[in-house]
């Protein structure tokens, strides 16, 4: 089963919290569709800001959306313009009055929505496709990454046949629910047609109870004021990636109890 699902959608009120957070009642489908707007429209007004995650709450008169990304300046503006810009034209579309939080990601090798983006603009740039995925994966386990998986399909290298080529380096359980598996797929347009490149990045194992509640609302309401969103427990780019010897201590802790 770990093979085939989708691991976020596997771990989801495991180790992992949901990206939209509001109950619609009568009118879930409308609310839904909605959600979906307003992540297509960001994902293509913010192609170059290398976004990672949009999680969407809501109550009766406020929209909160949070964008999480490695590279906020290019979101917020000079002194918070892009975002006021942001907040008028999603107004437009929701009807309702909405609230952006920006939300750093520190280790952007440790996203796998990052990682995919960036491996899928290489090959767009006709940069060799193991190349590219080789310093995808090295950039990746230096930043302590536990393990990394790629996968490219396509016509590699413009070969008449389309073909699937996996590259792996450490370890990603997919069976094992509480490792912190991120998972992500992305499409390069070339000359020859579109390649698939899909990525799994084990960060480490989430011990003990998690809290599942969305941390991003500690993150600092930009349409006012620049700067960095502070860094929450439940930042993508902070969970996992211990140092082996910290865990190999803990683990032996439990077993001696």
């Amino acid at each position: 089963m770990g093979q085939k699902v989708n691991p976020i959608s596997n771990r989801l009120g495991i180790i992992r919290g949901w990206d939209s957070n509001w109950y619609g009642g009568k009118s879930y489908g409308d609310t839904l569709l909605e959600d979906s707007k307003i992540r297509n429209y960001l994902n293509a007004r913010l192609a170059k800001a290398s976004v990672s995650r949009i999680v969407i709450e809501r109550t009766l008169k406020l929209i909160t959306i949070t964008v999480c990304t490695s590279r906020p300046g290019i979101i917020i503006g000079k002194a918070g313009s892009e975002v006021d810009k942001l907040k008028e034209e999603l107004k437009k579309i929701t009807d309702k009055e909405v609230q952006i939080n920006i939300f750093e990601i520190k280790r952007p090798e440790l996203d796998a929505v990052i990682v995919a983006n960036n491996i899928a603009r290489q090959l767009e740039g006709k940069i060799a496709y193991r190349r590219a995925v080789k310093m995808a994966i090295a950039s990746t386990m230096r930043m302590g990454a536990e393990g990394i998986k790629v996968q490219v399909s396509g016509r590699l290298n413009g070969a008449e046949m389309a073909r699937s080529e996996m590259y792996k380096e450490g370890r990603t359980p997919l069976h094992t629910f509480r490792a912190d598996i991120d998972y992500a797929l992305a499409e390069a347009l070339t000359k020859v047609g579109l390649i698939g490149i899909k990525v799994w990045i084990c960060r480490g194992e989430v011990y003990g109870k998690k809290d599942l509640s969305p941390s991003f609302t500690v993150s600092k309401d930009f349409s006012r004021r620049g700067g960095e969103g502070s860094m929450g427990r439940g930042d993508r780019g902070d969970r996992g990636g211990k140092p082996f010897k910290r865990r190999r201590e803990r683990d032996k802790e439990k077993a001696n109890r």
